[in-house]
């Protein structure tokens, strides 16, 4: 209104310092739930992976552990093989054994080797650079599904009730062809006991090799690997799961008051290519330890605990989040 004077003054100094304040202890609080909500899901997410990986490799080896020594029709000792298998590349052997032997040697449905390597010489299965810690299993058996055509070069196991024999396939299912009317490196179809039988089944046969590795994704993270003989002929590693750092294996057998003891691999006694009965055929039940590490280390956070795995006592102190999980599984055959 004319003649009136107007009071208009903005904020003052010290008021627009007390807002700014304020405005900066909300921001640093907002921050600080962000920074913990962050912090919070990447922990969760490290969990979820070492849950997910030690989970599954644990399931992996107990459904391979549940058919060892598995013999297609027959539960009657395998018999020799005709004719001598010839070499498998990259075959598990351990030091002195012969070429063949170790794939042939299905009687032998389990066997292992305490927190050392022993198919680390020149063509083996597992490098010495390709083995980091823990027990070695191996598996032997014959898939569960018999064949209909046999494959040249796929070693199969003839199976009927009372007998079973290796040999390396053939283009003919015949079992009365002689061993020179084809060229190396086939050999000779069994016919088990010299006649053929009815209810004859061919099974491929399956060798696997469980053992911890370094990583391809990450030379820095451990794995667990699994070596696996091929429809070719030789035998290749596959990577199970990342993250696997220890794995330990412990055989369980009978003693004399019907109660079940179990044993390091070093104390039962038997090579890996024994084609006789030794203490390895006794065990019927196997106990197995998975420890589980997250692929990177979180921050803030300090893992200072001990690992007990059947022998091992495995101490760290780092970073990484771990997990460690345990089963026992009979063996069915």
């Amino acid at each position: 209104m004319p003649g009136t004077t107007q009071n208009c003054r903005g904020f003052s100094l010290i008021e627009v310092m007390i807002a700014m304040t304020i405005g900066l202890v909300i921001i640093v609080a907002l921050l600080g739930m962000l920074a913990a909500s962050w912090t919070g899901a990447s922990s969760n997410r490290r969990t979820s992976e070492i849950e997910f990986d030690g989970r599954y490799a644990l399931a992996t080896i107990q459904n391979d552990l549940r058919q060892a020594g598995f013999r297609g029709n027959s539960w009657a000792e395998p018999i020799a093989p005709t004719t001598t298998i010839t070499p498998i590349t990259g075959e598990c052997l351990s030091s002195g054994a012969t070429a063949g032997s170790f794939v042939s040697n299905l009687r032998q449905g389990i066997w292992g080797s305490n927190d050392s390597n022993p198919f680390s010489g020149v063509g083996n299965c597992i490098p010495a650079g390709n083995y980091l810690r823990g027990d070695i299993l191996v598996i032997r058996k014959v898939d569960s599904i018999p064949v209909s055509t046999l494959a040249a070069n796929t070693l199969y196991f003839r199976s009927t009730y009372n007998a079973g024999e290796i040999f390396r396939g053939i283009p003919s299912t015949a079992c009365a062809s002689p061993i020179s009317t084809y060229a190396a490196p086939f050999n000779n179809v069994p016919c088990l006991a010299g006649t053929p039988r009815s209810g004859l089944d061919d099974f491929a046969l399956q060798n696997f090799v469980y053992y911890i590795g370094p990583s391809t994704d990450d030379a820095t993270l451990p794995a667990l690997w699994r070596a696996t003989l091929q429809t070719n002929g030789s035998v290749t590693s596959d990577l199970i799961a990342n993250g696997i750092e220890h794995f330990q294996v412990q055989y369980g057998r009978s003693t004399t008051d019907l109660n079940t003891r179990y044993y390091n691999a070093n104390s039962i006694d038997g090579s890996s290519v024994d084609t006789a009965a030794t203490e390895w055929d006794d065990v019927s039940s196997v106990r197995i330890w998975i420890l589980a590490r997250s692929s990177t280390v979180e921050p803030g956070y300090t893992n200072t605990n001990t690992y007990n795995m059947g022998d091992v006592s495995y101490v760290v102190n780092d970073g990484f989040r771990r997990n460690l999980r345990s089963a026992l599984i009979h063996l069915r055959n």
